[in-house]
């Protein structure tokens, strides 16, 4: 259905579930990866990071903004989000946390895609001003 720079939603959450692939979820065994198309139409994958202590543990979401946000990217189109229990399909849609959300604040505008997935063809996308209403950014403390 929808594209942006050439990269349709599809291809764009494939990407998402070859990430999820390499979770690190030993405590929770929830895969979540994510797929962050870029302005300029690359893709930075990102899984999520568990770690004992819990609070250390970093989102798959978070992890594709922090890759490209380390190599100078600072704009960027949409996101896919995908999650599942190990050794599973996804029964339910992975909706980022509210840390995310704020990342995702930081670097993008209110028109920014999330697109959440169950599969490559069952998927809801959102913009960040639905998923973040009467967020806080840079403005309010400027």
């Amino acid at each position: 259905m929808g594209a942006s720079l050439g990269v349709s939603y599809e291809e764009l959450i494939k990407s998402a579930f070859e990430a999820a692939e390499n979770a690190y979820s030993p405590y929770s065994h929830f895969c979540v990866g994510a797929a962050l198309l870029t302005s300029s139409g690359e893709i930075y994958k990102g899984c999520n990071i568990e770690n004992s202590s819990y609070g250390a543990t970093n989102c798959a979401e978070r992890t594709a903004f922090f890759k490209a946000v380390s190599d100078g990217v600072r704009d960027f189109e949409a996101i896919a989000i995908v999650g599942h229990l190990e050794g599973k399909e996804a029964e339910s849609y992975a909706y980022p946390c509210g840390i995310c959300r704020q990342v995702m604040s930081e670097f993008c505008n209110k028109e920014f895609k999330i697109i959440v997935a169950r599969s490559v063809s069952d998927y809801k996308v959102f913009t960040l001003e639905e998923l973040l209403p009467e967020s806080f950014g840079a403005e309010n403390i400027n």
